[in-house]
């Protein structure tokens, strides 16, 4: 890199708020703790059995309450669109355009993935396995995967929420959370999860539209004593609605079909980022900090989608070796999660080296019509959307591959890594 090259890199890096990468990071990286600590494999004369260990704790309901955090990975998604989609408008840019990238970051990085699990729920097929584990491990596996539906979905939509939200912020707001509650409603009255369905979008894009006013600068303007109280009243809220309501006290079962609870630790962890800012900013001013969360943040997705495959095949690996598996639950167990953690850290930092390429989006070309767009969309989210609901299977993984090609062929997209030299910067 030369030195003009760099100072603009460096130039561009200090206008970046790198707190908000650190969110994102941190987000993962807690998502891959509770996957590991959920794994819990043992071997008797009846053969393997499988365990979420964690979820066996008496205390793990009251710790969803803080520990589940994907609401503000969409809260801080909902920042970086809002600051894309805003500088790409100022450029002359389109909503297709904006969805056309986000797409491309979703899809690509999810083929390599669909691919692997197409082929290896293909030859588990035709080996002598018991069918019933091969299916538990598969719904286990690909449990990560609701987060391209739902992420893709809300991203798709930005566009029109941002504007939405500059003409009426309260008035969009309002209504999706409305539109929230009433699904809500609806799911308890036919006492029909599946009727939670639309939520997907509801309380996802409720969720985002923190960001637009994180964005705008609202939680910033907000002094100190009023961020706390905020998050007081969304967990005194939170707790009102799971005695009352039809809701779980375990937050992780309030996710799918998501509800309002997430909504509101959502705005609970968008004022705690907010009231963390400035230790965040100190921290992140560090040169170890800065190219942690940078190098992590490059790869964010590769990380994301194969580390429970990952952990899976390290389990396997455990389960040949001549060593008796520690009993899950036990104090030895959890002793063990920590190098366990760390190895698949150093494992999925190691595959993410010929994979994280397809993280890389180059500049697009010309853009085909707005309704192939819309199409690649809504073929891409489809399998994702099933193995949500379903749980993933060979036919499922299958129809992955095929939708992520289509998707990217409708949208024009190529399949290929990019060539480093026409990337597009992160969003």
């Amino acid at each position: 890199m030369t030195t003009d090259a760099r100072a603009a890199a460096e130039a561009k890096l200090a206008k970046r708020d790198l707190t908000l990468d650190l969110a994102r990071v941190v987000c993962v990286l807690l998502v891959i703790v509770v996957h590991l600590l959920f794994a819990g494999v043992s071997v008797s004369d009846e053969g393997i059995s499988l365990e979420r260990t964690l979820e066996l704790q008496t205390w793990f309901p009251a710790a969803t309450w803080f520990g589940l955090i994907m609401p503000l990975f969409f809260v801080v998604g909902g920042f970086a669109s809002a600051a894309g989609f805003r500088s790409a408008r100022r450029r002359g840019g389109d909503p297709e355009e904006f969805a056309r990238v986000r797409l491309a970051r979703l899809a690509r990085p999810s083929l390599p993935l669909f691919v692997f699990f197409t082929i290896v729920l293909g030859v588990a097929a035709l080996l002598p396995v018991d069918p019933a584990f091969v299916d538990g491990v598969a719904v286990g596996v690909g449990s990560p995967l609701w987060f391209l539906a739902s992420y893709m979905l809300v991203q798709a939509l930005a566009p029109v929420l941002i504007e939405w939200h500059e003409r009426r912020p309260k008035t969009t707001l309002a209504v999706l959370i409305a539109a929230a509650c009433l699904t809500d409603l609806v799911r308890i009255l036919v006492d029909e999860p599946l009727a939670g369905l639309p939520n997907v979008a509801f309380v996802w894009l409720a969720v985002q539209q923190l960001g637009f006013w994180m964005h705008d600068g609202w939680f910033a303007a907000r002094r100190w004593w009023q961020l706390a109280l905020v998050v007081v009243v969304a967990y005194a809220i939170l707790l009102v609605v799971v005695r009352v309501g039809d809701y779980s006290t375990n937050m992780l079962s309030n996710q799918f079909p998501p509800t309002v609870p997430l909504l509101l630790l959502g705005i609970a962890q968008a004022c705690l980022l907010q009231l963390l800012h400035r230790p965040l900013t100190a921290l992140m001013r560090l040169r170890p900090a800065q190219g942690f969360v940078l190098l992590m943040g490059s790869r964010l997705m590769t990380v994301y989608l194969w580390h429970l495959p990952l952990i899976m095949v390290m389990i396997g690996v455990q389960l040949v070796l001549p060593f008796p598996l520690s009993t899950p639950g036990t104090a030895q167990w959890w002793l063990e999660r920590i190098p366990f953690f760390l190895l698949v850290l150093v494992l999925v930092s190691l595959l993410s080296i010929p994979l994280t390429r397809f993280e890389r989006v180059q500049a697009l070309g010309e853009s085909p019509p707005a309704w192939r767009t819309i199409v690649a969309i809504v073929v891409f989210i489809a399998p994702p959307f099933a193995i949500m609901t379903f749980g993933m299977d060979l036919p499922l993984a299958a129809a992955g591959v095929v939708g992520t090609v289509v998707a990217l062929l409708l949208a024009r997209i190529p399949l290929s890594p990019a060539p480093s030299g026409t990337l597009l910067p992160p969003a």
